[in-house]
């Protein structure tokens, strides 16, 4: 199936996650989901963005967001791998690829001149609506988690900003109108004076 682009609903889905527990998109409306794929449970690529993912996971979630891991590993698989690098999201076990296929992300991939069938690194961010706010095709690790936190972000941040700005402009002009009149009365009574001499 083709990728999903911003603005079209997100597939739903019913997954089971390292515990064993049932994790429905349904159950996360009204919230941001970062919803990624990755090939592979503790691979150098894959761990570096589940530990990435880690790392961030605070602020994603005071942006607002429910991070979501799928790969076609077992629960079991995705149990070790998240008890090893102590990842606080669910990693959905998808190992028919049924989720990656309606996400566009299962198709032919390459390595050493081999073709093959595999899952396709991406990343969904879906919003309050169940619909697709954006998509990262074919990630890059480095640098990835950074660009969807700032993502999620960038609606406050930009809220936020003019405020102090507003506040420190207001602050300066008061100072910058009273100093040019008090270098003008002193000037002003000189010239009183000289006027008075004269």
């Amino acid at each position: 199936m083709p990728m999903p682009q911003a603005g079209d609903k997100a597939p739903g889905f019913s997954l089971p996650d390292q515990s064993g527990a049932t994790v429905s998109l349904s159950q996360f409306k009204g919230r941001h989901v970062v919803l990624y794929f990755y090939p592979k449970d503790a691979t150098p690529g894959c761990t570096t963005e589940a530990c990435d993912f880690r790392d961030e996971h605070s602020a994603l979630v005071k942006a607002g967001a429910v991070v979501l891991g799928v790969s076609p590993d077992s629960v079991a698989s995705h149990q070790k791998f998240a008890t090893k690098q102590g990842l606080p999201f669910s990693l959905l076990a998808d190992p028919d690829h049924a989720l990656a296929d309606a996400y566009g992300v299962w198709g032919e991939k390459s390595l050493y001149g081999r073709k093959f069938m595999g899952l396709i690194r991406a990343t969904f961010l879906i919003g309050p609506d169940a619909k697709v706010v954006r998509v990262w095709p074919k990630v890059k690790v480095a640098g990835h988690v950074a660009e969807v936190l700032a993502t999620l972000q960038g609606g406050a941040s930009s809220d936020a900003a003019p405020a102090p700005k507003k506040a420190s402009a207001a602050k300066a002009k008061p100072a910058t109108v009273k100093k040019p009149a008090a270098k003008k009365a002193p000037a002003a009574k000189g010239a009183a004076r000289k006027g008075a001499r004269a």
